[in-house]
């Protein structure tokens, strides 16, 4: 194993700007998965669990949407809920029990509410709940992405480290190129938010600028 004294932000960007780095590239389709973006995880000061990098990441997101579903592309939106006494949380809910914990997120709660700033359009847009980390366990999702012929997966949301990993990998798994925006990510330490970019990078997806991202949207107009 190697050993280093650079910190996970280092590692990060010497990844990234590695000119012979490989991509998996984008397909001929893709879906918006924005994965978990609730206030438990976004409203920074009134919750502990609450984390961001990027201030503008609500707007960015909404900017996304507004260009998928103008393509007739899919948008999806997943937030995390379970019942009072947590019974459908597994063994998710039995390692702690506090008002942070994550199966204290209960059904009509503000942790559960999308966060106030995100444009959600109901008419239009995919709304799945899910139980554990990947956006793809026990939901309507892979339906969804085969009916639609989907063949990429562009994700935001968070953590970057948790439910945006997980989801990757899955996406990875079921054959999907699979492109994470690094400004529209976050995580709650630069250190796991950073780590965990380089990983997927490595590994598991295309860890890109919006610009790049939106430059390739917006080609697909013409």
């Amino acid at each position: 194993m190697e050993t280093t004294n650079k910190t996970a932000k280092e590692i990060y960007y010497e990844v990234k700007n590695n000119p012979a780095r490989k991509r998996f590239g984008f397909g001929n389709k893709a879906v918006l998965v924005n994965v978990d973006p609730q206030k438990a995880y976004t409203m920074v000061g009134e919750f502990n669990t609450a984390y961001e990098t990027d201030p503008n990441q609500m707007y960015y997101t909404n900017e996304l949407a507004k260009k998928f579903r103008a393509l007739d592309w899919p948008v999806v939106w997943t937030h995390v809920a379970y019942m009072d006494n947590a019974q459908d949380a597994g063994i998710w809910g039995t390692r702690t029990n506090t008002p942070d914990s994550l199966q204290n997120i209960k059904f009509n709660s503000r942790r559960n509410e999308f966060d106030d700033r995100l444009e959600i359009d109901r008419s239009t847009d995919a709304v799945y709940l899910k139980k554990m980390p990947s956006a793809f366990f026990e939901t309507q999702l892979q339906s969804l992405l085969v009916w639609h012929k989907v063949d990429t997966v562009i994700l935001t949301g968070g953590s970057t480290s948790g439910c945006i990993r997980a989801t990757a990998v899955d996406s990875l798994s079921r054959g999907y190129r699979t492109i994470v925006i690094e400004e529209c990510v976050a995580d709650k330490h630069e250190s796991y938010h950073f780590a965990n970019l380089t990983d997927l990078s490595l590994k598991y997806a295309d860890v890109l600028e919006l610009e790049e991202v939106t430059q390739w949207l917006n080609s697909q107009d013409n």
